[in-house]
């Protein structure tokens, strides 16, 4: 009888897979932690009907996930929970997927198509930090250093923040003595609260020489894992390179600049944010 050799790369399992190549069991453990991580608590029976799957396979995935620490067992309450060792692996992801990492080879694309310099900053308070920056080739350009800092309501990507935050939140880092910058900085009051509605309408911000004459900045928020403005993302320029008509699209490419940090770096949009 003639031997058949199995095809090289596809090792003989005694998992059963899916059509789709993946490993049956192996989904069902990831439906029931990544299900148990968003109910953070759960009884079993309550966690087994929301997987959709028998209590008793249920319980053994459990059990599983308990023997490496990805879950655990509260014996006072009889619930089930998250483990030590899936934050330490959240925790990795973290810290390879930080804003300011993410940021990098996004910020340098933001550069290239936009033609302007493209900035990363972070809030501090009533200020923006500013932590990233690609320049543009341009002569003539606009420049922060890094830990360079403004306030919130006079810069492009400060503005983009405040336009993201609750009411109450961006109530406190608006301070009532703001100082004016320019003939054309908006401060504290219905000015500027007209200004961040509009903002929070496009997805975008648009400072207008706002902090130095001749400059002007087009921003637009990142986001944390809750749906929270976390940073900004920005281009800006000499304002004669900024008008209404080209304001638009480079909203456009700052606003998908800004989504795809988020997501990137484990990020959530809120809802009135998604298109």
């Amino acid at each position: 009888m003639e031997n058949r050799k199995r095809p090289r790369g596809r090792p003989k399992s005694l998992f059963k897979e899916s059509s789709a190549g993946t490993m049956q069991s192996l989904d069902r453990a990831l439906n029931v932690l990544t299900t148990l991580a968003r109910m953070e608590r759960a009884v079993l029976s309550d966690l087994a009907r929301e997987v959709d799957v028998p209590t008793a396979t249920t319980h053994r995935i459990l059990a599983t996930l308990q023997k490496h620490s990805f879950a655990a067992f509260d014996d006072d309450r009889q619930e089930w929970m998250i483990g030590v060792e899936a934050y330490r692996s959240g925790a990795s992801f973290l810290r390879r997927n930080s804003v300011i990492e993410v940021g990098r080879p996004i910020l340098r694309r933001l550069m290239e198509e936009s033609g302007e310099t493209a900035n990363l900053a972070v809030p501090d308070g009533a200020e923006v930090v500013f932590v990233g920056q690609v320049e543009t080739p341009n002569p003539i350009r606009a420049f922060f250093p890094p830990g360079a800092r403004t306030p919130m309501y006079a810069s492009g990507a400060g503005k983009a923040i405040l336009s993201a935050m609750s009411e109450s939140a961006s109530s406190k880092v608006m301070s009532a003595d703001a100082e004016r910058f320019t003939s054309f900085t908006l401060l504290p009051g219905e000015g500027l609260r007209a200004d961040l509605a509009e903002t929070r309408a496009r997805g975008w911000s648009h400072d207008h020489q706002e902090r130095y004459e001749g400059m002007s900045c087009i921003g637009a928020a990142i986001f944390n894992d809750r749906g929270e403005p976390c940073a900004g993302v920005s281009v800006s320029g000499p304002s004669v390179r900024f008008s209404q008509d080209r304001a638009a699209g480079l909203g456009a490419l700052v606003s998908r600049a800004a989504q795809e940090i988020t997501e990137l770096s484990g990020g959530r949009l809120p809802e009135r944010s998604k298109g």
